[in-house]
């Protein structure tokens, strides 16, 4: 998102605020991947030839201090008997706890996370540009990071700031105290300077105690403009993840330093939703799949392991490597939901580490261990600086509206409100369309605070929106408009769609027995029962993301006669506002108009 756009928000909440008066660590983890090798010493823990050093690592924090809710919150487990079971999970509070437990008796141990820490977050993080979560992850002792895409949301810039401390340059400092910045590197090995060519971040970190040392690279997935705000991005560029990593494994060895882990901000999808399932069933790796395979397929063996994250999946399992051999591969879902515990098991004799003992497995933070009091005290500080914004009543839901499905009651809803708005500027305004990544989660009925079930505040609203992006308007023909659609299914999108959630009136049929542009049946598609017309021109709502042709939507940036609108967030606050009341809240959208043939 433009960093201009959030800090006039920001800059204007903040104006509007002063004038305000385990069950054990369920070690019922997943089954280890890895063999152990017989000719490998099983005690690895004192001054002999080989150490075992632990390695700790999540993914896609999105800023989500307090533990999230609904379905966000929880992780599935299997169990033995082979039926599943939800355990909520997630909060700073614990996985400080659960993190510090992990570490006991280890001297060795790194913590990594593989990139998303800030970006989409809750009110609590977002509203001071995710300053709140660096100094988490600072309590946390997080060693390192590698960047993601939503790292960029506001720039590279800004991204800076988060590196290197400093007061934000529109809205100041919020407590009166200089921010720091982040005590950990963050790694864009990917990520250069159009101009100079340079990586704009460290490329790669070496970690070192007692003469072991473990070398790590980060890289974000290639693919990150295409997902990110075109301001956000600007004078960048995002090179290929395996070459990345292979050039600067070579250059660590030339060092010395032959142990050496990947963090990617790329990922896959296992074939259960379970954290605990065992991908290696039938063979290494086959239950997981995504553009994390072919990565890890084609990453230098010198990489003894991959920590992925962007798909919001859990796996902890072995991929071959080029020369064939096991290694393993995680992700730790999302939201701090989960953290991967890693053994990797070094050679102090050659450096590097024996791969064949090295084990893997993730585990629940749940929340029925102690809060962490110094991460008590952060989110109480940020909380009350939060809370004249994001107590804000804005209007009232009969029950949940999620933000799951093809088509969502979220994207329903806002679809509905983003037309809305665009009518209330522009009468003309035909349909709406919203990417559904833009939506980060669904409206909860039941109370997050005191204010009572079924209302919705202005916290939970930001934390369904959070990118602060402009509601825009442009005309297309009905041809480009169909063309939008297919979109979704075609081309970049072919292989993971990603279905556009649209305002009421417009209607499709979407046949997933078909493959490509044709799962969208062209003729099918109408507005208020009526076919669109090729040839008509149609005015268009959308958001400023998708209106720059973001997500691969690239017809949805040739639209004529644009029209720059105001902020997506305060178009679904106004129009709850308007379309709803204590008596008569606002019913749960059918998510009835795209039509699915399977």
């Amino acid at each position: 998102m433009p960093p201009t756009i959030r800090s006039r928000r920001t800059h204007r909440l903040l104006a509007a605020a002063a004038g305000l008066a385990t069950v054990g660590a369920l070690a019922a983890a997943m089954p280890a991947s890895a063999h152990q090798d017989r000719a490998t010493p099983t005690h690895h823990h004192g001054s002999g030839r080989y150490q075992d050093v632990q390695l700790l690592s999540f993914n896609d924090l999105h800023g989500n201090l307090e533990p999230p809710t609904g379905s966000s919150g929880r992780v599935t487990e299997l169990q033995a008997d082979g039926t599943t079971k939800t355990v909520d999970a997630g909060g700073v509070e614990y996985l400080a706890t659960h993190l510090r437990d992990a570490r006991k008796g280890n001297k060795y141990s790194i913590t990594a996370a593989a990139g998303d820490m800030v970006g989409a977050s809750p009110l609590i993080s977002g509203l001071f540009h995710d300053e709140p979560t660096i100094e988490a992850l600072n309590g946390l002792d997080l060693d390192v990071t590698s960047v993601g895409n939503h790292e960029f949301d506001e720039g590279a810039k800004e991204l800076a700031r988060l590196q290197k401390g400093g007061c934000h340059p529109t809205d100041g400092c919020y407590d009166g105290k200089k921010f720091k910045g982040a005590d950990f590197p963050y790694l864009a090995a990917n990520v250069t300077d159009e101009k100079t060519g340079k990586p704009i971040l460290k490329p790669y970190w070496v970690w070192r105690k007692n003469g072991v040392k473990v070398g790590f690279i980060g890289v974000t997935l290639e693919g990150t403009p295409n997902i990110v705000s075109a301001e956000g991005v600007k004078g960048l560029k995002f090179g290929d993840e395996v070459e990345t990593i292979n050039k600067y494994a070579r250059e660590l060895q030339r060092q010395g330093v032959k142990s050496i882990v990947a963090l990617i901000h790329e990922g896959g999808s296992p074939a259960s939703t379970a954290y605990n399932y065992d991908c290696d069933s039938p063979g290494a790796g086959d239950g997981i799949s995504g553009p994390i395979v072919d990565i890890a397929k084609n990453v230098t063996p010198a990489v003894d392991a991959l920590i992925t994250g962007h798909t919001h999946q859990a796996y902890a399992c072995t991929v071959p490597d080029p020369a064939g051999k096991p290694r393993m591969v995680t992700s730790a879902s999302s939201f701090g939901r989960l953290y991967t515990d890693t053994t990797l098991t070094y050679d102090r004799w050659t450096g590097d580490i024996a791969r064949t003992a090295v084990k893997s497995a993730n585990h629940v933070v749940t929340r029925d261990v102690a809060k962490a009091a110094d991460m008590t005290t952060l989110v109480t500080k940020w909380k009350a600086l939060a809370a004249p914004v994001a107590s804000r009543p804005l209007g009232y839901i009969a029950g949940d509206i999620g933000n799951t499905g093809t088509e969502s009651p979220a994207g329903d809803l806002i679809a509905d409100a983003q037309l809305a708005y665009a009518r209330s500027v522009d009468p003309e305004a035909d349909l709406a369309f919203m990417n559904p990544g833009g939506i980060r989660a669904g409206l909860t009925y039941a109370a997050s605070g005191g204010e009572g079930d079924g209302v919705v505040t202005y916290g939970e609203a930001y934390t369904v929106q959070p990118f602060a992006n402009t509601v825009n308007l442009a005309d297309l023909t009905g041809a480009q408009v169909i063309t939008a659609l297919q979109q979704q299914v075609s081309g970049a999108n072919e292989a993971s769609p990603k279905i556009l959630q649209i305002s009421k009136g417009l209607t499709y049929t979407l046949d997933l027995t078909k493959t490509g542009a044709a799962r969208v049946v062209a003729d099918s598609v109408k507005l208020d029962g009526t076919a669109i017309d090729p040839a008509a021109t149609y005015r268009v709502a959308m958001n400023s993301f998708l209106a720059g042709g973001g997500d691969g939507f690239a017809e949805l940036g040739k639209g004529g006669n644009v029209r720059v609108g105001g902020d997506d967030l305060a178009a679904l606050g106004a129009y709850l506002t308007a379309n709803s009341s204590a008596t008569t809240p606002y019913p749960v959208p059918a998510a009835d108009r795209i039509t699915i043939v399977k």
